[in-house]
């Protein structure tokens, strides 16, 4: 069941969207970061039962924040899905690969993003 979602993304008009559909259209507690390293350092404090990650970001791309994400002991285990406008099966695939619960693409529709989430996620 997902209560908390930590959003990963370095673009203001994304993490303010998606902060209004994950906590009014969603219900969930939605926490925020701008970047990798915040991400991974949000992370293992809020502990939540899922993380957007945008593939997309400087300094910290969503796929080394992943990286660091899975190597700290307490965020391993952590749902994550990522979030890109570069939706080419070959990433796609290397994302799943990864360890990924899916890919939602970008920019994606407020209201319906959190149905598409309960669709990636194994318990929902």
């Amino acid at each position: 069941m997902i209560r908390k979602v930590l959003l990963v993304d370095d673009e203001v008009d994304i993490r303010t969207i998606g902060f209004l559909s994950l906590s009014r259209v969603g219900g969930w507690q939605t926490v925020l970061a701008s970047s990798g390293m915040e991400a991974v350092t949000k992370a293992a404090a809020e502990l939540p039962d899922l993380i957007l990650l945008d593939v997309q970001m400087p300094d910290l791309d969503g796929l080394t924040t992943f990286g660091r994400l899975r190597a700290q002991a307490v965020t391993a285990a952590l749902p994550i899905i990522f979030m890109t406008a570069k939706l080419q099966a070959q990433d796609v695939a290397r994302y799943l690969e990864l360890g990924a619960l899916g890919v939602i693409g970008k920019p994606f529709d407020p209201l319906t993003l959190p149905k598409e989430i309960k669709r990636l996620m194994p318990s929902s």
